[in-house]
């Protein structure tokens, strides 16, 4: 009989993750080429037989996560980071699972060595003979001829990773790795920093880092949203602790990832204006000098890269491609259709609208904090959610934006329940391949109906948390 307490837990997480692994050497995101045996397709039934064992494994993380944080909902310690080290361990060596962005990355800081224009076009550029010429071969379909909507930060650490590995896709696969669990250890100190709010911080942990969603896409994935949690968590702990300056700084790095860290500053403002006291002035300086401090981290480390402005046109490249996930895509596509023949006008026009009724409710958000009535860091983890949720494209590992600072604030709250029944409903829809296929999204609503029916009956009672005390005006920046 399984053992229900938090050992049993961790026993059973681990083997789910190895279960993942295991299943992915046969039907993980395998590159076209460049595998050195090592990372081949091995058959059609062999591929089934791994595609069945990760999702029985995913399915084992899954419940032995859920009920890890019930027993830590209910008061019970445990060593919460001795479980986040059993259940990522397994996925180190593994292949890429779950997505083919990986491969992008390595091209693109190919692209940067080898002289071509990352932000004027996609990976399929690279000519064979090439650094990266393997990694373009295996890039998704949809991002073979476009540009690099990332920051030069992150293309400098992929330019990296390509310089020490020769660009050859094992080696620089497991380089990009160490990044992504870099960017882990990174999460579990701002969470654990931050507090999590009633619960304490191994709670924190629980829904920031142990979560499947982030240990399948951050980990298994390699998805480079990790490096821009944990350095935007960074950089507000270091805010909430009265270090803004430095805190900017680490911000905007995080926006030299991605963009959408770019939310936190508004916060960190908020942070500096209540610190400041009552006034415009105060006010003023709040939503200023964070932005400037950033301003200038961005243009030097662009600068330094030698990669050039041009990804300040490209933030907008990843909403031309239609995810089944973006509400205002899927309404704007319908609507289009029902009233012409081209549907794009009208698809872009609820798109813009879905936006700015996400920036209305991030205002709305930094208000309340402003005022007191809502912590800043919790505002920014329901600001980044509701920019996701509306937003023209959406995958599933862009809910760990939020989920992250939700966590850190307060993981025990209402919305930190629901982010948790959204996140293992949410591992479904991706399959280990990397496809999205119909049954993903059955699964996910088998997952998600029942969760949030418990969420209703069983919530875990903790109210909105109250604001957290900020440094003296007088503390060092």
């Amino acid at each position: 009989m399984w053992d229900f307490r938090a050992s049993g837990c961790r026993r059973l997480g681990a083997a789910g993750s190895l279960a993942v692994a295991l299943g992915g050497w046969a039907a993980g995101t395998l590159p076209v080429r460049g595998g050195w045996g090592l990372w081949e397709p091995r058959g059609s039934a062999l591929t089934l037989a791994g595609a069945l064992l990760a999702y029985l494994g995913l399915t084992l993380l899954v419940a032995a996560w859920w009920r890890y944080g019930v027993l830590l909902a209910r008061g019970e310690a445990d060593r919460v980071r001795t479980t986040l080290v059993w259940w990522a361990a397994p996925l180190l060596l593994a292949p890429p699972l779950y997505s083919a962005d990986v491969y992008s990355y390595v091209a693109q800081g190919a692209m940067v060595l080898e002289g071509h224009d990352v932000y004027g076009g996609g990976p399929a550029v690279l000519a064979p003979g090439e650094l990266g010429w393997d990694a373009a071969a295996s890039v998704g379909g949809h991002w073979t001829d476009t540009p690099a909507p990332y920051g030069p930060a992150f293309l400098v650490l992929a330019q990296l990773v390509v310089e020490l590995t020769g660009g050859a896709i094992v080696p620089a696969v497991l380089g990009t790795r160490l990044l992504a669990v870099g960017a882990l250890a990174l999460i579990v100190w701002a969470v654990r920093g931050l507090g999590g709010g009633r619960g304490g911080p191994d709670g924190a942990v629980w829904l920031a880092a142990l979560n499947p969603l982030l240990l399948i896409h951050v980990v298994g994935g390699m998805h480079n949203d990790g490096l821009m949690i944990g350095l935007m968590l960074a950089g507000v702990l270091l805010a909430v602790r009265g270090r803004w300056v430095l805190g900017s700084v680490l911000v905007g790095l995080a926006m030299m990832v991605k963009s959408p860290a770019a939310v936190a500053l508004l916060f960190i403002g908020v942070m500096v204006a209540r610190r400041e006291g009552p006034g415009v002035r105060a006010l003023v300086k709040g939503l200023v000098l964070p932005g400037l401090v950033a301003g200038a981290v961005a243009a030097g480390a662009t600068v330094l890269a030698g990669t050039g402005f041009g990804w300040l046109r490209t933030q907008s490249v990843a909403g031309t491609i239609h995810t089944a996930l973006s509400v205002s895509s899927d309404l704007g596509l319908g609507l289009g259709l029902l009233l012409g023949d081209d549907p794009d006008p009208v698809k872009a026009a609820v798109q813009n609208l879905g936006l700015l009724a996400a920036a209305v409710l991030i205002l709305v958000l930094a208000w309340r904090s402003w005022r007191g009535v809502l912590d800043p860091v919790l505002g920014l983890g329901l600001s980044l959610v509701a920019l996701v949720a509306l937003s023209p494209m959406v995958q599933p590992w862009y809910l760990l934006w939020g989920t992250a600072a939700v966590a850190a604030a307060a993981w025990r709250s209402r919305a930190g329940q629901v982010l948790a029944v959204l996140s293992a409903a949410l591992v479904y829809e991706t399959a280990p391949d990397g496809r999205t296929p119909w049954y993903g999204f059955v699964v996910a609503g088998l997952v998600l109906l029942p969760g949030l029916l418990w969420v209703r009956r069983d919530p875990w009672g903790e109210r909105p948390a109250t604001p957290r005390p900020h440094a003296r005006a007088g503390d060092s920046a």
